[in-house]
């Protein structure tokens, strides 16, 4: 499928039931913890994607048994305690961010020499904070094309010890990536980070390593201290669903006027996402919970407020708002952003270009933008390869006329049947 022309379905009314898949984040984390762990872990409900399924093929290729289930989207892991089998081969990450930075970190505090390539997406996306934390441990790193960059082979050396530094400012990720492998610091580590960017994603982490059995000391705002001795534990794990894939479907609700229930999901999820919520309820939409996950009900006709919000705590979130600000009644300011400009593509320039082409005015101010609402015209919408970009401006597309979406099938890096499911969604309306 090269292009996805979306229906305009405004006006139908209806009451849904839509299932997500599991959690990107979740999953990738479960997955490395897991391999780290002492002994057998069952994790329920992860999620199959591009991403994931380039995550365990690297777990794979690093000598760590595995029996995957994709039908019951399981998958056995075969913990080593953090000792791999074997001492050098090659891995490739693809476009997952996790993937490449978890695994980083965790292969540069190990013996052994790994070389490790990406897709040329990641190539583009930054790296140096991390690498130069982990050269000041130790590591050697010889880069094969663009310092600070992939593709790189690290020669691992295994820490007794460190007082680590790591900036956080271009991606959370970097000490996420420490937290985790900290078990291979045999007499313990401190982590002294700078900045604040993405503090919901590091609580998961710290969260999902107390569920694994480890501690996470936080004596001061930026210092992480984890002891020596600390050990993963092998255990059945549950992933929770994915608030980032629910959101596109509340946000569906919104637009339409309409009422749409996405299993599993709850207000006690982990995932910062989940603030998401928060901003559709000041905008109009009605909020509740059941035994069965999170409903959100839209406005009648889908009357949006405009507003003004703080995206930084659930930044994947941006695109999904800037795709149904067209409809508010005023203007939509996204504050927090800066930092998407390096993810899968510079999502602000995505989206200042593709609601250009449809004919609303978007400014970029630096840290975020400002969007004036309007009309639509029908456009092709340019999504850079960007799973995020694919499936947010989907939206736009029912309630619009002429809305196509070129290459729809990137989504697969996290949601590959997301378009089944939102052909789901008109054909229940229509």
């Amino acid at each position: 499928m090269d292009k996805y022309e979306v229906k305009n379905i405004f006006g139908k009314k209806g009451e849904l039931t839509v299932q997500v898949p599991g959690s990107k984040s979740i999953t990738n984390r479960a997955l490395l913890i897991a391999a780290l762990a002492e002994g057998e872990s069952y994790l329920d409900g992860i999620l199959f994607s591009d991403d994931s399924r380039h995550f365990m093929a690297c777990i794979d290729a690093l000598g760590i048994k595995t029996k995957v289930n994709e039908a019951e989207a399981a998958a056995e892991i075969f913990g080593t305690g953090g000792k791999l089998p074997v001492k050098e081969t090659e891995i490739n990450v693809g476009s997952a961010g996790t993937a490449a930075r978890f695994l980083t970190a965790f292969l540069a505090m190990t013996e052994g020499t790994f070389h490790i390539n990406s897709s040329e997406q990641m190539k583009k996306r930054p790296m140096k904070p991390l690498l130069d934390s982990l050269s000041a441990l130790g590591a050697e790193i010889e880069y094969h094309e663009k310092e600070g960059f992939f593709p790189f082979t690290i020669k691992g050396k295994a820490p007794k010890s460190g007082d680590v530094e790591i900036d956080i400012d271009k991606s959370s990720q970097f000490l996420s990536a420490f937290l985790i492998s900290s078990t291979l610091f045999g007499e313990g580590v401190k982590i002294h980070v700078k900045g604040s960017h993405g503090m919901n994603y590091i609580n998961i982490t710290t969260k999902m390593m107390e569920e694994f059995g480890i501690t996470v000391k936080k004596p001061e705002p930026s210092l992480y201290v984890v002891e020596g001795g600390s050990k993963y534990s092998g255990r059945f794990y549950r992933v929770e669903a994915d608030v980032s894939a629910a959101c596109y479907f509340y946000a569906a609700a919104a637009v339409l006027g309409i009422t749409v229930t996405v299993k599993n999901v709850f207000f006690s999820s982990m995932q910062g996402d989940i603030g998401f919520l928060n901003v559709l309820e000041k905008m109009g939409c009605k909020i509740s919970e059941s035994e069965l996950g999170i409903t959100v009900t839209g406005p009648e006709r889908g009357r949006l407020k405009g507003i003004d919000a703080d995206f930084s705590g659930f930044s994947d979130q941006a695109l999904t708002l800037t795709a149904i600000a067209p409809y508010c009644d005023g203007e939509v300011i996204i504050r927090g952003i800066d930092h998407i400009r390096e993810q899968e593509c510079d999502r602000i320039a995505a989206i200042i270009n593709n609601l250009g082409a449809m004919g609303i005015k978007a400014e970029d101010f630096g840290g975020g933008v400002k969007i004036t609402p309007g009309t639509p015209k029908p456009s092709e919408i340019e999504t850079y390869d960007d799973h995020r970009v694919a499936m947010a401006f989907a939206l736009t597309g029912l309630r619009a006329d002429g809305i196509v979406i070129k290459n729809p099938l990137c989504c697969r890096k996290t949601f590959e049947n997301y378009f089944t499911v939102f052909d789901g969604i008109i054909k229940a309306l229509s």
